[in-house]
């Protein structure tokens, strides 16, 4: 190798990050990490886990003989993560603040902070995901300020890089990246594309990461660790007691201490019942929260769906979609679920409808509808409307066969 290429690496202190930094190292490049510290809090011991993370990064940087830096994104991560995550719980959502997180902090201001102030030619991190770009492509990319005027050069000619699923397809993260920019993706590298989560752990345990080994795997909202949710949440908004009303007959079955506490699918706590049940939708006007007596409830069932104006990763729809304005896929809009076959269509406004050949059960405005095309991540765009239940459905197929006089005890579903 010539020239030494210059690789910034995020570190979490985990042991993706910790090896992708070690694999870095073993192709030969000055490799320098870096600490993110995105949020402020202690965990139920009263101890910062942000600074026992940011202290085990540090150690494998030792361990690697590798630059370290620490940088704060707490003020960033507010504005722009945080804050929009209240406001959308506030109108009713259920927002997924880990695609925010990697849009916003990770692949633009560490990105940006990598390039202008550490001077690095690419940036790495430990998601299980691959581009379309060989490793030499990556440094081969100048980067490109974005446009100040509205549209791009019509001259400009570019091969644009493409986000494809990892070789672990249980650990694949591109669900969490369907965000990002162009330009960041096409100066990342993601050291471990090629490998399995169970292969990632031999290669800690041989290089004696026993620190990050030991640690449990991050799960759900990063800044809410191991306390209750509704708690949570309730320290930030104001309290809106409501009741919980049955979907099937209006009766008030109890009281909820704010509709943005729940969210669509999940149980119930509700007391006095001895079967459960489930959240099947809301009304932000009334502070009332409908619930369905079991968790497949028709209620619950969609399989349409719109969402804002599509993040496309290449940055332009697929040909075939801008030809027919139609296109076959896979979606999903919940990381841990299978993907599904759907129908896309594409709006003059850069939005999207998506159709699936069967009903999925608790779609919920504010998450991500994320496409797939084979292995390739294609994008995503928030969900902001649904299609009919399959209850309303079922409701108004049997309007059509009652009597007149039987309508008006017909109980309507809420209207968002």
């Amino acid at each position: 190798m010539g020239v030494i290429r210059h690789v910034v690496c995020a570190m979490s202190g985990g042991v993706d990050s910790s090896v992708s930094a070690l694999l870095l190292k073993r192709m030969g490049y000055h490799v320098t990490g870096v600490f993110m510290k995105n949020w402020d809090s202690q965990d139920e011991k009263g101890v910062c886990s942000s600074e026992r993370d940011c202290e085990d990064a540090y150690k494998v940087c030792k361990m690697l003989d590798m630059p370290f830096h620490q940088v704060s994104y707490i003020k960033e991560y507010w504005h722009e993560v945080f804050s929009n995550l209240l406001r959308e719980y506030e109108k009713g959502r259920t927002p997924n603040p880990d695609i925010m997180c990697n849009k916003h902090i990770k692949f633009k201001h560490f990105y940006q902070y990598a390039v202008n102030t550490l001077g690095a030619d690419a940036i790495a991190t430990g998601h299980y995901a691959r581009t379309s770009q060989e490793d030499e492509e990556v440094f081969q990319q100048k980067h490109v300020p974005p446009p100040r005027t509205l549209f791009r050069d019509r001259f400009e000619i570019r091969k644009p890089a493409r986000l494809y699923q990892g070789a672990d397809r249980v650990k694949d993260q591109t669900f969490f990246l369907s965000q990002i920019s162009q330009d960041a993706l096409r100066h990342t590298l993601f050291p471990l594309a090629g490998l399995t989560k169970d292969f990632v752990k031999k290669i800690a345990a041989e290089a004696s990461f026993q620190h990050v080994l030991k640690r449990k795997e991050s799960m759900g909202i990063c800044f809410i660790g191991e306390r209750d949710f509704e708690n949570f949440i309730l320290e930030y908004l104001e309290p809106k007691p409501g009741n919980f009303v049955s979907i099937e007959d209006g009766k008030i079955m109890g009281q909820h201490k704010g509709w943005f506490t729940l969210t669509l699918g999940q149980r119930a706590r509700i007391g006095g019942q001895e079967d459960p049940w489930f959240v099947v939708d809301k009304d932000i006007t009334t502070g009332d929260v409908f619930v369905g007596p079991t968790t497949n409830h028709p209620a619950l069932l969609r399989d349409t769906l719109q969402t804002d104006r599509f993040h496309w990763i290449a940055e332009e729809p697929p040909v075939e979609l801008v030809h027919t304005q139609m296109m076959e896929c896979h979606f999903r809009f919940n990381n841990r679920m299978p993907l599904t076959p759907c129908t896309v269509t594409l709006n003059l406004d850069g939005s999207v409808w998506v159709m699936m050949k069967e009903p999925l059960r608790a779609m919920t405005p504010g998450q991500f509808a994320v496409l797939y095309k084979g292995d390739e991540c294609l994008g995503s765009g928030k969900i902001i409307r649904l299609g009919p239940t399959k209850f309303t459905l079922q409701k108004g197929q049997n309007c059509t066969n009652c009597h007149p006089e039987d309508t008006d005890h017909q109980h309507p579903e809420p209207v968002r």
